[in-house]
């Protein structure tokens, strides 16, 4: 449930969202050559951070300056807001809804819809299985493509609709349950490939737990299985440095699961493919390492011979020898150095080999 109670003052201030959506929304509708804009602009206005008036009249605190001055704010977007008055009011957000789904083949149709209804959709109760159906696969495709702005801007803006996923509904089977079986495999797959950026590897052993059935499951394996090969495809979309480093870095977590044969080779070629210079990846040195550290951690047993086997091949790529001589060098020196300093301050020696 949201973080707060609908007051009279935030009522109005509710509906005066309401309407401006509604307002941008019928203008969309009627202006089919300024569409994309429109509704991209829409979007970026759901997407705000609430400012602190806003804020205090949605929390109730507008008379309550000198407490908030004080008090350690956390990040609230029009998003939040609206999804959770639209899940304790559903009637007020019909309209907008009507007005979504005759927009539903526009770019940035599905994002909003997302945004303002991922929890309305587990709120209401839908007779029409073909709606529900309709609506369920809007949530996941809207939700894929705003959790794609944030791998593409390395941010995690969006981490509370991804939270809300993961643990009211993916982890809650009676609410699991209120979209189609079909969807709900959608969603897992979904949750799979964005665990690791939303820094929830914690939750990562309930997570397989509540797998659904899937069809193919005697071909691809279980829950492990269908998570690594959803992971490993998405390192493999994956061209954000940054991004690319923070997946890299969690996923040692990956170690003790059973996985098949046919998997865990996946895997394996899939960080393989980040450890070498050139296509098709082209990763820079700092993702090479960050490859190489969770290969060798994870796959410990060959760990020698592949690193002479990449030292084989790198050697077929002669523009890359004065870098990598250099790094080398420059390696030796540091090594050198700490190892000298260890030598003089015993003391220091601890924190450098910690």
């Amino acid at each position: 449930m949201p973080p707060f109670a609908v007051t009279p003052k935030s009522s109005a201030y509710f509906s005066a969202l309401t309407q401006e959506i509604d307002k941008k929304l019928h203008k969309a509708i009627g202006s089919p050559n300024q569409r994309r804009d429109l509704l991209q602009a829409l979007f970026a206005d759901v997407a705000l951070e609430v400012d602190d008036r806003a804020r205090d009249i949605i929390l109730g605190r507008e008379d309550a300056a000198s407490n908030s001055s004080i008090e350690v704010k956390v990040p609230m977007c029009f998003y939040d807001v609206l999804a959770g008055y639209f899940s304790l009011e559903p009637e007020n957000g019909k309209p907008i809804l009507t007005l979504i789904v005759q927009l539903w083949s526009q770019p940035f149709a599905s994002h909003i819809f997302a945004l303002l209804f991922h929890k309305w959709l587990f709120e209401v109760q839908l007779d029409s299985a073909d709606v529900l159906l309709r609506y369920s696969s809007a949530l996941v495709q809207g939700a894929t493509n705003v959790f794609w702005i944030d791998i593409q801007t390395n941010t995690t803006h969006f981490q509370s609709v991804f939270t809300y996923l993961l643990m009211d509904v993916a982890l809650v089977p009676d609410k699991l349950k209120k979209i189609p079986l079909q969807t709900q495999r959608d969603l897992f797959f979904l949750l799979s490939r964005f665990i690791f950026l939303y820094n929830q590897v914690d939750k990562l052993e309930t997570f397989l737990k509540n797998f659904p059935e899937f069809p193919n499951a005697f071909l691809v394996g279980g829950p492990a299985d269908i998570f690594v090969i959803e992971l490993s495809d998405q390192l493999q979309k994956l061209k954000v440095e940054p991004v690319l480093l923070h997946y890299l870095s969690h996923i040692k977590a990956l170690q003790g699961l059973e996985l098949r044969m046919t998997t865990s080779t996946r895997l394996k070629t899939c960080l393989y493919s980040f450890t070498s210079p050139g296509g098709p990846m082209y990763p820079t040195r700092a993702v090479r390492h960050a490859a190489w550290d969770a290969l060798d951690f994870l796959f410990p047993v060959g760990r020698y011979p592949r690193h002479i086997i990449s030292l084989f091949f790198r050697l077929m790529y002669p523009w890359y020898w004065p870098s990598s001589c250099w790094n080398f060098v420059l390696s030796c020196i540091q090594a050198i150095f700490f190892s000298i300093l260890g030598l003089i301050f015993p003391k220091l020696r601890k924190p450098h080999q910690s």
